[in-house]
C-alpha cells in the first residue's frame, strides 16, 4: 500500500468515525438528555466535540486495522491457512463468549442483559459486514472479517467496558463498529488498485 493510498484510507475513516460519533453523541443526548447546555453557543459546540471525539475514535480503530493486518500476516506465515481460520475461528468465538458470558460469571459483573445485547449487537453488524465482504470480494474473506469484526472490535471495547457506563460504551461502539467495516469493506479495493499500478 503506497504512502498516498493509505493517507486516502486515514483521512476517509476518520471522517466516517466522526459522523458516526456526531450520530450517535445527538441521539444518545436527545434519548437521555443528559448534557444541560447553558446557551446556544453550548448547542453548536457540542457537534464539533462529537466531531472531533469521533476522529479519535477512528485513529483507534486504525491502530486495531493495522494491528490485525499484521496479525493475520504473522498468522498466515505461522499456521497453514486452514489452520489458520480455525485459530480465527476458536479467537472469535472465545472473544464472544468473554463479552457476553465470561464477564458476567467470572469477572464477578452485574450487568448480564447489556452485555448480551452488547454481544448480540457486534454479531449483527459482524455478519452484516462479512456477507458484504463477501459478495463483493470471494467466500475466502468470510472468515477473516468475521474475525476482524468480532474478536478485534471486542478487544478494542475493553477499556470502555471496564467503566462500566452504558452510555459510553454506546458511544464509542457506534463509530468504533462504523469505522471497522469501512476499513474491512475497502481492504480489497485498495490493495486491488495497488495490484493493478
Amino acid at each position: 500500500m503506497s504512502l498516498r493510498k493509505w493517507a486516502r484510507l486515514f483521512w476517509k475513516t476518520m471522517l466516517v468515525g466522526a459522523v458516526g460519533a456526531v450520530i450517535a453523541g445527538l441521539i444518545l443526548q436527545f434519548a437521555t438528555g443528559t448534557i444541560e447546555f447553558k446557551g446556544a453557543v453550548d448547542m453548536l459546540i457540542f457537534p464539533l466535540i462529537l466531531f472531533g471525539y469521533g476522529a479519535l475514535v477512528s485513529v483507534y480503530s486504525q491502530l486495531g486495522f493495522f494491528a490485525y493486518l499484521t496479525l493475520n500476516y504473522m498468522g498466515v506465515g505461522v499456521f497453514k491457512r486452514k489452520t489458520w481460520q480455525y485459530v480465527q475461528i476458536v479467537l472469535s468465538v472465545l472473544a464472544l463468549l468473554e463479552l457476553m458470558f465470561l464477564r458476567t460469571f467470572v469477572g464477578g459483573e452485574k450487568n448480564l442483559t447489556w452485555d448480551l445485547l452488547l454481544g448480540i449487537g457486534i454479531l449483527i453488524t459482524a455478519a452484516i459486514v462479512t456477507y458484504f465482504k463477501v459478495k463483493v470480494t470471494n467466500i475466502n474473506a468470510l472468515i477473516p472479517t468475521m474475525f476482524f469484526m468480532l474478536a478485534v472490535t471486542i478487544l478494542e471495547i475493553i477499556g470502555v467496558l471496564k467503566i462500566g457506563v452504558n452510555n459510553a460504551t454506546v458511544f464509542i461502539i457506534i463509530p468504533l463498529l462504523a469505522c471497522n467495516a469501512y476499513q474491512i469493506l475497502t481492504l480489497h479495493k485498495v490493495t486491488q488498485d495497488e495490484k493493478k499500478s
